[in-house]
């Protein structure tokens, strides 16, 4: 598996545990939609939360949230609609990034949530 891979499953491994920690119920990892994938969907209170997690090794080149991009937000929004229809679910729907950077075994974790609205 390529560095950069590795990275991001270890920052999944992070957030999720970081989720749970804080009360969140993971429902999904890695749930495929067509050609992509929603890295965690949990749920707390009265939300389904997607949540896109994005990791780095450095802040050199910009945070990690700076790479959801309105595209990946608009694929994260068609796939919430398409798990929330398919499992039937009527909670309050919310988009979250997690942004991890880990840099010589220190972790940076920033939780942001509410990160985007669906617009029409």
């Amino acid at each position: 598996m390529a560095q950069h891979n590795e990275l991001g499953k270890k920052g999944e491994e992070i957030a999720t545990r970081y989720l749970a920690k804080n009360g969140f119920k993971i429902l999904e990892r890695n749930w495929r939609y067509r050609k992509g994938e929603v890295d965690v969907i949990c749920s707390k209170e009265e939300f389904i939360v997607f949540v896109e997690v994005k990791t780095r090794s450095t802040g050199f080149f910009g945070q990690p949230e700076e790479a959801v991009n309105k595209k990946k937000q608009r694929f994260l929004i068609l796939a919430a609609d398409a798990y929330v229809n398919q499992k039937d679910i009527l909670l309050e729907v919310r988009y979250d990034i997690i942004s991890i950077i880990i840099h010589q075994k220190k972790q940076t974790i920033r939780h942001i949530q509410d990160a985007f609205y669906p617009t029409l």
